[in-house]
């Protein structure tokens, strides 16, 4: 119980949503709030043209998307908030589902226009797996987008969650005036293009006084006044608990892009987010107060300087103080382990750090020594349990153009498919290399990060295999059977685990039904 004053700082949290639903500039806006930037990347001048923040591989820059989980620490009224910025894209569902393992709560990014789309049903139902409490920010009211009240029962009825709404838009896209603070009474009136200190806050504990159409004009004044009571009726006061056990996500609106609405949405996160949680692990549910330290990696991410080909593993801290250069038992490798440069991250801006705590997100410089999922403790063997690869179902064979760039083909390879963007298959028996992903976007990546960062040239060709699973049985020599039998079908994982490649369901139902002494596996958990 030594560190509960460090745990109760700290707010770890995700933001999850569709592509282009405004969720890197929401990160920015945050950012700004917590002075850990003073411009925003969407800022262009003649002189300057500044990228998003958080978006820093060059892929990303170019294409516009978020494709890597970005980790930002700033400090906010007395809290130190971590945020993990995810990637929106379904290819990269993945790499998001994983960081979705290292966050204590999200925050959902609904676009006002298009409301909920499919991507955001995706991750919402991995919210709901893990009960993760969610915060809705409803964004681009400076759009015109779904009427308001249509918009909060079509996210009730695809996300399958309760709302409660925290703040009420006045109008929207041309017309929109503002929102009103339900929880503190008080009205921020909308001007576009300035920043959040100009904002013209109104504390308005009486919804009867004439400064309403004062301000709003009767109209509008006349509307929101229906609006409120009918809300406050419906909703009445926010019940932390249902929030904390996700079974009720708090509701606000704004625009991300002009920091309107966004510094409600924060003041109600510090004061309501859940601190760090105890977590569930292969031996027991590791309590968050006990002083011995544990954490686990749950992203791997080479070459974040391009200047020099450095691999940093982000570790999520669960229990104990971490410390610079103290040693820490690996439990997959069974060795001791010091760190001399361990850093928390601004994005690509890294600074070492002496010690770290429950929720806090590290970067621990890696020569190969991680994998997504391994464990760091004070010397007590377990693992965190719910860090799954999933079975692939896009496959393409690697074939090197340049036979002189060889051995960086098969460091870039390793490399990047430790990220755990995509896995990497060797024929059995033979040498074919075979990339295995969820999205097609993600062959881009890997063959654009091939050339650009270890000058390796590839060519990727389509293999026609529907899915990969892993396979095991109690019977070895059913196993060494199956395996000989079907060697067209059969690869090896980096770790050395079988996998069989199927060409289409049928013939995976198969072989399935014919084989009933091997299991076959769709995630690669089984083997931790």
């Amino acid at each position: 119980m030594k560190y509960t004053s460090e745990i109760n700082k700290r707010k770890t949290f995700a933001i999850i949503s569709h592509p282009d639903a405004g969720k890197t500039t929401l990160t920015e806006k945050l950012l700004l709030f917590g002075g850990a930037i003073q411009t925003a990347g969407a800022v262009k001048s003649n002189k300057i043209k500044k990228h998003a923040t958080s978006d820093f591989m060059e892929i990303e820059r170019q294409r516009g998307i978020s494709v890597a989980t970005s980790v930002m620490s700033f400090a906010y009224e007395e809290h130190l908030i971590n945020l993990l910025d995810t990637p929106g894209h379904k290819d990269f569902a993945e790499d998001t589902y994983r960081t979705l393992t290292a966050v204590d709560s999200v925050i959902l990014v609904v676009d006002s226009v298009n409301g909920v789309e499919e991507q955001t049903r995706r991750l919402m139902e991995v919210c709901r797996m893990r009960d993760t409490p969610v915060i809705v920010f409803i964004n681009k009211l400076d759009r015109d987008g779904k009427n308001r009240y249509d918009l909060l029962e079509e996210i009730e009825k695809e996300l399958n969650i309760q709302l409660h709404p925290m703040t009420w838009p006045i109008n929207s896209g041309k017309e929109f005036k503002g929102v009103y603070n339900l929880y503190n009474k008080s009205l921020v009136l909308f001007t576009p293009n300035t920043k959040a200190a100009d904002e013209d806050v109104v504390k308005i504990s009486d919804l009867n006084s004439d400064l309403l159409e004062e301000k709003l004009g009767s109209r509008d004044a006349e509307t929101l006044r229906e609006d409120v009571e009918l809300v406050d009726g419906v909703y009445g006061e926010l019940n932390t608990e249902n929030y904390l056990s996700a079974k009720v996500a708090p509701v606000f609106f704004g625009s991300a892009v002009n920091n309107f609405g966004v510094k409600e949405m924060l003041d109600t996160f510090v004061r309501i987010a859940p601190p760090p949680q105890s977590r569930d692990t292969s031996v027991r549910v590791l309590d968050v107060n006990q002083d011995k330290f544990s954490g686990f990696v749950f992203k791997i991410h080479a070459n974040l300087d391009p200047k020099h080909r450095d691999r940093i593993a982000f570790l999520r801290v669960c229990s104990g103080r971490f410390e610079r250069n103290k040693y820490f038992h690996h439990v997959r490798l069974d060795k001791e382990m010091r760190f001399s440069n361990p850093y928390t991250f601004l994005a690509r801006d890294k600074d070492v750090i002496e010690e770290a705590y429950p929720g806090d997100v590290i970067g621990l410089f890696d020569t190969g020594n991680f994998k997504i999922g391994d464990t760091l403790t004070e010397g007590e063997d377990f693992y965190f349990t719910g860090i799954p690869s999933f079975s692939p179902e896009i496959f393409k064979e690697v074939i090197n153009k340049d036979p002189m760039k060889t051995k960086q083909l098969e460091k870039g390879l390793l490399q990047l498919t430790d990220e755990g963007v995509a896995q990497l298959f060797t024929q059995f028996g033979g040498n074919k290399k075979i990339i295995g992903c969820v999205g097609e976007l993600q062959f881009e990546v890997i063959q654009y990060r091939l050339l650009q960062e270890y000058g390796a040239s590839a060519q990727l060709n389509s293999l026609p295999f529907y899915k990969a699973c892993w396979i095991t049985s109690n019977d070895p020599k059913k196993l060494l059977e199956f395996t000989r039998f079907k060697q067209a079908n059969i690869a090896e994982d980096k770790d050395g685990h079988l996998v069989y490649l199927a060409q289409s369901e049928w013939f995976l139902n198969t072989e399935r039904i014919n084989n009933p002494d091997i299991e076959f596996h769709f995630t690669s958990e089984i083997h931790k």
